[in-house]
């Protein structure tokens, strides 16, 4: 099944130039694309190509040292000079990166969940100890969402209680109970036992379908096929090739786009 794209929307996510170093290795390099609201931008690219720290970047989890990146309401510039401080660079105000942070949701490859809480209470808890909300309001969120995604029967199950795929499914359903705007996905099935993928490429085509704002670090080529609106391919931190799945993934401009392609082709 192929999910229609969608037709291009205002932008929900603007990066503008944003370049992230560890030491001297300049791990993303001036990197610059938008995201419409309500559609799905895929990530692909080799192992250490800068997908994860990007994404970790729009969670605020590495926060970018230059650059700017809007999402929704919430703009910072990380490449702010401070007249003040013999031109060196500003770091963001604390309190815009908590508002930044708050935009999104963030589901990570090894799922993070917390081993000593329930699969309902993974999912209450940031409703609870981050928003405020009451705990009741919460509980009654997080059983749906849990519902949402599968998991009915397993909301008083522990992690190591749960398969890799219902852990994921859980990770899944904890970032969407903070209702952010933006939901960021890196490598969603990549630790998981390939007969446990599938369901968690269901739940994700949900919400792809529900008109759910994405981006996606992924091998899963076809997947992406079927729920992008638009790849982007990086390597060695730069944005080598960008356009619709079709554009990027079947008819390739870029030399090294095809050979990466063909390699995963060949795996």
């Amino acid at each position: 099944m192929t999910i229609p794209h969608s037709s291009p929307l205002t932008p929900l996510v603007d990066v503008t130039s944003v370049a992230k170093r560890f030491g001297a290795h300049e791990v993303i390099k001036d990197v610059s694309f938008e995201v419409g609201k309500g559609t799905v931008t895929v990530v692909i690219g080799p192992s250490g190509s800068g997908k994860t720290t990007l994404l970790r970047g729009l969670n605020a989890l590495e926060l970018p040292d230059s650059g700017e990146v809007r999402i929704g309401d919430i703009d910072v510039d990380f490449g702010r000079i401070h007249p003040g401080r013999g031109g060196r660079l500003a770091k963001p105000d604390r309190e815009l990166v908590r508002r930044y942070r708050a935009q999104s949701g963030m589901v990570f490859q090894s799922h993070n969940l917390f081993p000593h809480r329930t699969a309902l209470q993974n999912v209450t808890e940031g409703p609870i100890l981050v928003q405020h909300r009451p705990a009741a309001e919460a509980d009654d969120q997080a059983r749906k969402l849990l519902e949402k995604v599968g998991l009915t029967g397993h909301v008083d199950k522990y992690p190591y209680q749960l398969s890799g795929g219902q852990q994921q499914r859980v990770g899944i359903a904890r970032a969407l109970a903070l209702e952010p705007e933006l939901l960021l996905l890196d490598e969603p099935t990549s630790a998981l036992d390939p007969e446990l993928v599938g369901g968690v490429l269901a739940v994700i085509r949900d919400l792809a379908q529900e008109g759910r704002t994405m981006v996606i670090v992924t091998h899963e080529i076809r997947f992406a096929r079927q729920v992008a609106d638009q790849v982007l391919f990086i390597d060695e931190g730069l944005v080598v090739e960008r356009g619709t799945p079709e554009q990027v993934l079947e008819h390739p401009t870029k030399e090294r786009t095809r050979t990466f392609l063909q390699r995963l082709l060949e795996a």
